[in-house]
């Protein structure tokens, strides 16, 4: 597994497992197993998912020692502020059943990020926490964080794939120093994504699925990937693409079927950003 360095000094495996969207118990545990069996180290969770329970088990019988693991949970919007945060890091280190998190993010840019962003420090400081950033972050709220705290972000994990590239944001967290991370890195299919004409040519001269084309396209970007799948023989065939590289011509290709607009949901859309805000994860 090929790694990046943070700003923090922390090595970050280049492609991990994630579990958006694994709301089923027992999936999720097998699921994560079976990533783990397969070779995965970094595994993405949120508060949000409520399946960070079901990923502690799994990391726990996995029998992987703890320094190989690499694990990432998130802050939701409802538990934002500095009293708050520490409160929802204590508590999803308990759920994941862990003395100390690699990477801990905020969410989404809405509420008391500022405050949250403080408590952070402070854990990142005692050790609690290996490396802090941020999710969901448009230049502007990034460098606005950046500038007022004085404290850069390592990561910042951003909805990035062929449809939506992000090159001017990639440009900019390069810059600052912050490690750029791909959520839907494979659209989720969406756009016919795993018929698209371009990169099933491109990975027919690999002998490549789509899939692996993408993901050795982010990766050969120096982004940081975690895809999500529940089958064994995936998980194994989205870890196997450090074996091929993309010519520039083939980059060149890719580039172009850009659309430069998200897939999902904009965040700054009035209306997402009440029913993101307001969304609550517990009582």
């Amino acid at each position: 597994m090929q790694t990046v360095t943070l700003n923090t000094g922390t090595e970050m495996p280049l492609l991990g497992f994630g579990v958006f969207q694994m709301r089923d118990v027992a999936e999720c545990e097998r699921s994560v197993a079976d990533a783990l069996a397969a070779g995965y180290r970094l595994i993405d969770t949120a508060a949000s998912y409520l399946n960070e329970e079901a990923v502690g088990r799994a990391l726990r019988q996995s029998g992987v020692p703890r320094g190989e693991l690499f694990v990432t949970t998130k802050l939701w919007v409802q538990d934002t502020g500095e009293e708050n945060t520490t409160k929802a890091f204590d508590a999803s280190l308990k759920r994941l059943s862990l003395d100390y998190l690699d990477l801990y993010l905020i969410h989404q840019p809405y509420g008391d990020y500022y405050g949250s962003w403080r408590a952070m420090r402070a854990l990142n400081e005692q050790g609690a926490v290996r490396a802090i950033g941020v999710s969901n972050f448009y230049p502007d709220r990034l460098v606005d964080l950046i500038d007022r705290t004085g404290f850069t972000p390592a990561v910042n994990q951003i909805e990035t794939h062929p449809y939506f590239q992000r090159q001017a944001d990639h440009d900019l967290m390069v810059e600052r120093g912050v490690q750029h991370e791909s959520w839907g890195g494979l659209a989720e299919g969406r756009n016919n994504l795993f018929s698209d004409p371009i990169l099933t040519e491109i990975g027919a001269g690999h002998g490549k699925s789509v899939a692996q084309v993408v993901l050795r396209w982010l990766t050969q970007r120096n982004i940081v990937v975690i895809p999500k799948s529940v089958r064994p023989e995936r998980m194994a065939q989205n870890l196997d693409v450090f074996d091929f590289t993309l010519t520039d011509d083939e980059m060149a290709r890719i580039a172009a079927i850009d659309t430069g607009t998200t897939l999902f949901f904009d965040h700054r859309d009035p209306a997402m950003v009440s029913a993101i805000g307001n969304r609550p994860i517990h009582d």
